[in-house]
Parts: structure tokens; sequence; C-alpha cells
């Protein structure tokens, strides 16, 4: 049989190249072939219809050329020598580490900051930034109350679209998307965005600053990924959860509990990690784990697809008492006191105003009853949005990573499945402190994430001696020690400590330091 001739492809965008396209993917010559021809090898007739059609794709991809996506400008104006709320840090170094941790999210976003002296210099350097607002996409005022410097923004600021104003002058107009923003605003849209930053702004850490920038750039700049959590879908959102989830709505609302938490939910934004997740854990119970279980987890009804960050990278420590780390004795780290105390670890103070902030955190950390099986069972209180004190415990399942001291943790939060890549960034020899570093996602729920823990014996900040070697470990998770949030120890009686009969603990290391000794833990 004669080959098919096969038409050279034309360029994209021209009139024959999508019907000739069409003729390969939406027919089957193969059946047709076989109709009048029995005796043809199918197989090989698939293969090289498939090869043909994969070299005209390549052919028509090679010819496209994508443009990159022009960066997203901001510039952050902050008054000279003023501090924040954040352990008395100048509100230039927190701007400067909000510009690092932006582009962990997207190397396309650059943010220039200054403190408002620069406005009163009268040389080039004013110049330079007047050149600058003239391109941002937004200016960011942060503690800028003196009226020269008040005056200077408000008549080199009339171009830029979009400025947001934190603890300034109040004669300065926040404007979004071109509008000044007043007292009183219409729009559905602007007020939410209003709000959310508001909210976040207000809790006074790192990552919800950076958060009130993403959720202008989504708004108004161009969709950040980390952000597309819509609540709803609309028609295929309710057609989902109507369809497969009847009875599990049902039991929700009719339990005060569950009611309560969707109810709470629903007041959050929904790109609003630390709002959701206090709702959730303080209402969590049977109903409410059924109903996300079915709703999220089998079903994903908001079509949602977080994905685990892959920024910033964190190295893992590489030696332990002067030997090389390996797998085992990466997991006795994480094994920790448990043995000699009822717990592994105690948190001292986390990086993540969402999960590392709640009070009283114990660590336990074993080895199953399997050869390869490891567990992670944190334990920790939650004062709820009714100002109750209860206990909380989560089971995660632990996998060991490609390099030592890396671990893949897997956990189901109230019916959502949360997977997380953790690293052990430092232990000290004689296991006096740890720093552990987490990013993780919940894929259907549309969150991700990035944490680290600084963990000790007994929840007491490391000794004075350790610092310097504390500070280069919070370094390599691109964090600041004014960062984290302390937890509070004070009130922890009665934990629901204890781990499986039959657990396994130690394999390699002893809590006394020996460094000429292997031997088992007792």
């Amino acid at each position: 049989m004669a080959a098919i001739p096969l038409k050279a492809p034309s360029l994209p965008g021209t009139r024959e190249c999508s019907p000739f396209l069409n003729r390969f993917v939406t027919h089957q010559p193969v059946n047709f072939i076989r109709k009048f021809h029995p005796s043809l090898d199918e197989a090989s007739f698939s293969r090289r219809g498939r090869t043909t059609v994969v070299r005209v794709l390549e052919t028509e991809k090679s010819t496209k050329i994508e443009k990159p996506e022009p960066p997203v400008k901001l510039i952050a104006l902050v008054g000279k020598g003023e501090v924040s709320p954040l352990k008395s840090t100048s509100w230039e170094e927190v701007m400067l580490h909000t510009a690092r941790r932006l582009k962990w999210v997207d190397e396309g976003y650059e943010m220039l900051v200054f403190d408002d002296e620069i406005v009163s210099s009268n040389d080039q350097r004013a110049m330079n930034l007047t050149q600058e607002l003239n391109q941002t996409d937004i200016l960011v005022v942060v503690a800028v109350n003196n009226s020269e410097s008040v005056n200077w923004i408000q008549t080199n600021s009339k171009n830029v679209k979009n400025m947001i104003c934190f603890e300034s002058s109040p004669n300065l107009m926040n404007r979004l998307g071109g509008t000044d923003v007043g007292s009183v605003n219409k729009d559905k849209e602007v007020t939410e965005v209003v709000k959310t930053v508001g909210d976040a702004w207000e809790r006074r850490n790192s990552d919800d600053i950076r958060f009130c920038l993403l959720v202008i750039i989504n708004a108004y700049i161009r969709p950040v990924p980390v952000l597309q959590n819509l609540r709803s879908k609309g028609f295929s959102t309710l057609s989902c959860m109507v369809k497969n989830c009847g009875p599990q709505i049902l039991n929700c609302l009719l339990d005060p509990n569950c009611r309560k938490a969707l109810q709470c939910l629903n007041q959050c934004s929904p790109v609003d990690q630390v709002c959701s997740y206090r709702c959730i854990a303080s209402y969590e119970g049977p109903y409410f784990e059924a109903f996300s279980l079915c709703v999220l987890q089998k079903h994903n009804c908001l079509e949602l697809d977080a994905k685990i960050p892959e920024k910033p990278y964190v190295p893992p420590m590489t030696s332990f008492r002067g030997k090389e780390l390996c797998h085992d004795t990466a997991e006795d780290l994480f094994v920790g006191w448990l043995g000699e105390l009822e717990w592994s670890w105690r948190v001292v103070a986390g990086q993540n105003p969402a999960y590392d902030q709640f009070p009283c955190q114990y660590q336990l950390f074993y080895r199953g009853k399997g050869k390869s099986s490891f567990w992670y069972e944190p334990v920790f209180q939650v004062r709820t949005l009714e100002e109750k004190l209860v206990w909380r415990r989560r089971r995660y399942s632990v996998k060991r990573g490609k390099i030592p001291a890396t671990f893949r943790f897997s956990v189901l939060d109230n019916g959502v499945v949360s997977n997380e890549f953790w690293t052990i960034v430092d232990v000290s020899d004689d296991l006096s402190w740890g720093l552990f570093h987490y990013h993780g996602a919940a894929r259907v729920a549309g969150q991700s994430y990035t944490g680290a823990v600084l963990v000790t014996p007994d929840g007491s900040y490391p000794a004075e001696k350790d610092k310097e070697r504390l500070q280069s470990a919070l370094e390599k998770c691109g964090i600041k020690e004014w960062e984290l949030f302390a937890v509070d120890n004070c009130s922890c009686e009665n934990p629901p400590l204890g781990i499986p009969q039959g657990s396994r603990l130690h394999s390699r290391i002893s809590i006394i330091e020996e460094p000429d000794s292997e031997e088992k833990f007792n």
C-alpha cells in the first residue's frame, strides 16, 4: 500500500493550520483502513500515526514564541526610622525581607524599598524614585506621617493605579484599580479586597504582610496561582455537591457545630488560610469531617489543585555529632526525647501564622510496628472562637525523602488530605534544640503553605550560646528571627499524649551524647 502523503504543516495562525491538525486529531483513520484492509497491522499504523501527529504538533509548537509576562512592579515607601510591631524591627527591614519573599511566589514580582527621607533629598535619587513611580503597578506606603513626605506622595503618585497605605497619614487616600477608595464604597469586589487586606495586616506577621500584596496583585494586576481558591464555581459546584454529597450536607446543616463551621468559613476570605483554619480547628467534628471528605477530598467540587511550594529551597543538615547523617539517625532526631520524656519535642516558636501559633504544642515521633513505618502526631491546644481551650491531635504518615533529613508527610485533617515536605535543618548535638522546616499543600482545599518550627525538650527558648547557630539555621530557611511566633506554653495541663503499644523509638543514637557509641537508647 502506498504511503499516505502528508502535506507540510502551515504556520500557526494561517487558515490551513487548524483543518490540517483536525484531520488527525478528530478522525480515526485506523478504523477506516482496517475496514478495507483487514490484513494491515493496526498497531504499526497507529504508532506511525501518533508519531506523525506528535511531530506535527512539535513543529507547530516550535514556531510559537511565548512572550514572558511582564514583571509586576511594586514600590514600598516607609517612614524613616519607623519601627514595626514585629519585635521592634524597622519597617524598612520588614519590607526588604517581604520583597525577597515575594520572589518565592513569582520571580516576576519586583519590589523596591525606599525610606521617605529620599523625597526631601532634591537630588538624582528623588528623580529616580519619581521615574520608578511612573512605571510601578502598586505603591505601598507604610508608616509615613511626615507632612512633606505626604505632600510629595500626593503630588507624584497621581498616575499610580494602585496605592495602599498602612499606619500612615489620613491625608493619604488608598487607590485600587485607578479609583480612590473612600470610607463608603459600594463596589463589592473593592470592599472584599479592602476587608481581606485590612484583616490580614492587623494580624501583624510577615506572612500576612506578603499576603496583603498578593491579594492586590491578584485582584488588579494578574492572577496569582496560589490564591486561585474561589469559594464556588457556581452551578457546577452546587451540582457536584447535591449529586454526590446530599446526606453529608444535610447532616452538617442539622448539626449545630458543623453549621457553625460552615458559617464561620463563609465569613472568611476564600484565600485567607489563617481565618479558615481557625474556624476548622474551633468547630471540627465528625459531621464536618464527613462533609469535607465528600465535597472536597472525594469529589473535589471546588475544582482546586494546590501544589506544594518549591521555594524556598532549604538544605537539610548533613552531619550529627561529627558523623555523616543517615536516614536512621535522621529519624532518631525526630524521635528526640520520647522515651526519656513523654514527648519527642515541644514547640517554642513557629513561623506560619495559620498553623504554628497554637498554644502547648507537643510533637510525638515514633516508629511503628512495620519495618519502615514512621509516624508523627502533633498534640496542641486551640483557643476556639468561643474562647474555649480544647486539645487537638493529628496523625501523619511519614516517609523518607531521597536525601537523609528530608521526609514526606501525609495527613487526613478534617476530611482533607494534606501532603508536606519536611526538612531537618539543624539539631544541636546535645538535642537541646532543633529547627524543622516544611512545605505543604491541601490540594483540594486550594491551600499551599510553608513554615518552620523551633523545638526544645521543655518548650523554653534555646540558650544564648546557641544564638549564632540558630540564626544560621533560620537563614537557611529564609526566615528572620523576628518572624517567629512565641508559642504559649504556660497552661498545658493534661495533654492527651501516649503512643500505640508496640511502637519503636531510637535505633542509632542516645539522648546523652556518646560520640564513640552507636548503642541503642534505653
